[in-house]
């Protein structure tokens, strides 16, 4: 193999897996660090940067970044990455002069964000301190989107969400609320320099099986009904509720229902538990609050008595995989099994529903009615128009929704600026030694076990009580700081100079997980498999030096490196150095 390239922003930012699962890719280890220093403030304003949410996204994210965690390496539980996030936004001081200040002088270009939901908020965050003209077009009467509409209080209070709205709104967004955009067509004609669709998947997936039509009345869908108690048009359930679905929205619909009212509250899932979509933890808080899950319960019809909903019927089915693999649901020839109820809360999915948008204006979308797209700059087939979050690629994440609205609001900067929209700037990226003596160093290092820290719950009694009381309390000081210790700073990366290795094989034999061998060279596949312990992950390149005198290299296996340091406090040479690596991604507000 040659000699790894380090150089490559991408090489080192894939070793800090949790950052590189992430879609906004915020540097998790670094804000871990500030927050084991009680700098609160600065460990939000590097969230803020990269993923515009912090104190909701510490309390609602999906958390992609978690299971990368190299904790698990050690443990069975990755580092509350998530959690502490939140811990940064409950701390912080007043952040508002810390906020990009926006020109008084605009540059002249205008831009259209339709819909108010995370996407388009974070086009407007990237856009505006460059001087773009930003307005806003929201068909209900405020802001957030599904933050707003999908999120129930219980988890989301509404003083977080309004608070970073505003971090938003009110650094100059043109706002027009309670105004819906009936045609695309229209728009375009109004000369704005460019267009950004983040509406969301606004349409969520209906049952219509036998006595739906007579039921109808008692049969909800999930999306729907959540905004319509977000916006309390809606503040009661009957006392016997079945939730169809195995999602987030399932959790949020029947952890809801328990709230207005409902004293029986099952969630009926057509699969088994390990393959529900809903967060683990998710699940977890619903079995909490004591409602049952019942898997692999296929609806059949609605039970009607006199015109009226009184039950559903299921068939039980079990999990077998065809020649291929795909699952296959094979009833089990039990009877069907009737679970009575007063309300169905349908929470099966969401789609995309775009019957604003002409199909004769340029804009071309594909057979599931999702709009043909560059996966990497956003842009729609009409050079104006760009699409995010779940109206670009299908329902998501809150996340992921930022993401795209980063890499959307670079495009229309580029575009605007007659760019070339594909020849993205490089990231941010630093990579400096954290040596300060012969055996010191500026982060802490040390190896330990040290199991998750669990998260305090206000009581069940009250919360069950109170649609508003936010159930998960936060980290205090105290557990916040026990849970940073965990984390191993994987952004802090062994790096390696040929040149000033003796061969001495110290490294090797202090290496606690046999990561560094020192041998002939060879093509990739053969060398994985020589190594002290096989590199089987494919996607965690390997560090490969150059020759050495005794014509052997190093290879590393970076999967399975804790980056304790070990290996550069042994080497008597400083041929090993621990230098951390900042991995910034590049927006349009740093272009």
């Amino acid at each position: 193999m040659k000699p790894t390239d380090i150089s490559n922003p991408d090489y080192f930012h894939k070793v800090v897996d949790c950052q590189w699962a992430c879609p906004a890719h915020t540097p998790v280890p670094e804000y871990i660090r500030l927050i084991a220093a009680k700098r609160y403030s600065d460990a939000y304003m590097i969230n803020w940067h990269s993923n515009v949410f912090p104190g909701i996204l510490g309390r609602t994210c999906d958390r992609p970044c978690e299971p990368a965690c190299r904790r698990v390496r050690v443990e069975e539980q990755p580092v509350a990455i998530c959690r502490l996030k939140r811990v940064a936004a409950d701390f912080k001081s007043d952040i508002k002069d810390r906020l990009p200040k926006v020109p008084d002088q605009k540059n002249g270009k205008h831009i259209a964000l339709i819909g108010a939901g995370p996407a388009s908020l974070t086009v407007a965050r990237d856009l505006l301190p460059l001087g773009y003209e930003i307005t806003l077009f929201e068909r209900d009467a405020v802001s957030g989107g599904a933050m707003r509409t999908q999120i129930p209080r219980f988890r989301l209070p509404a003083e977080v969400l309004e608070e970073e709205l505003h971090y938003i709104l009110d650094m100059g967004v043109n706002c027009r609320f309670g105004e819906e955009i009936t045609s695309m067509q229209a728009m375009l004609q109004e000369q704005y320099d460019a267009i950004f669709v983040g509406t969301g998947a606004p349409l969520g997936k209906r049952l219509e099986l036998p006595g739906h039509e007579e039921a109808a009345e008692n049969i909800h869908t999930g999306i729907e009904w959540l905004a319509s108690v977000a916006f309390e048009h809606i503040d009661a359930i009957g006392k016997r509720v079945i939730v169809l679905g195995g999602g987030n929205t399932a959790m949020d619909c029947c952890r809801t229902s328990k709230r207005l009212g409902g004293e029986d509250v099952t969630v009926a899932v057509r699969s088994g538990f390990d393959e529900m979509k809903a967060s683990p933890w998710e699940i977890e808080d619903a079995i909490a609050e004591d409602i049952p899950i019942l898997n692999f319960h296929v609806p059949k019809k609605y039970v009607l008595k006199n015109g009226k909903l009184v039950g559903m019927e299921f068939e039980k089915v079990r999990k077998e995989l065809d020649d291929n693999g795909r699952r296959l649901l094979i009833p089990t020839g039990e009877d069907p099994v009737i679970i009575p109820c007063d309300d169905v809360i349908c929470a099966i999915g969401q789609e995309n529903s775009f019957p604003w948008i002409e199909r004769d204006i340029g804009i071309e979308f594909d057979r599931w009615e999702v709009p043909v797209l560059d996966k990497k700059t956003f842009q729609s087939t009409h050079e104006r128009v760009f699409f995010g979050g779940d109206a670009a690629l299908g329902p998501d994440n809150i996340i992921t929704a930022v993401a795209h609205g980063h890499d959307a609001a670079l495009s229309i900067h580029l575009h605007c600026n007659d760019q070339e929209l594909n020849e993205r700037p490089d990231p941010l990226t630093t990579l400096e030694s954290q040596k300060m003596g012969i055996h010191q160093w500026s982060y802490d290092n040390d190896i330990s076990n040290d199991v998750r820290y669990a998260v305090p719950h206000a009581a069940k009694e009250q919360t069950l009580n109170d649609i508003n009381m936010e159930v998960e309390l936060g980290f205090d000081p105290e557990l916040a700081l026990n849970e940073t210790m965990r984390c191993l700073n994987c952004d802090v990366q062994t790096v390696f100079t040929d040149q000033l290795c003796i061969e001495c094989d110290a490294c090797v034999d202090i290496c606690p997980t046999d990561c560094i061998t020192f041998t002939g060279n060879g093509d990739e596949q053969d060398l994985r498999q020589r190594m002290l312990a096989p590199a089987e992950n494919l996607t965690q390149d390997i560090f490969v030096s150059g020759t050495l005198p005794t014509e052997r290299i190093m290879a590393k296996n970076e999967d399975l490196c804790l980056h304790c340091g070990l290996c550069a406090e042994r080497c008597p040479t400083s041929a090993w150095d621990m230098r951390k690596y900042l991995y910034n991604t590049a927006k349009a507000v740093n272009v």
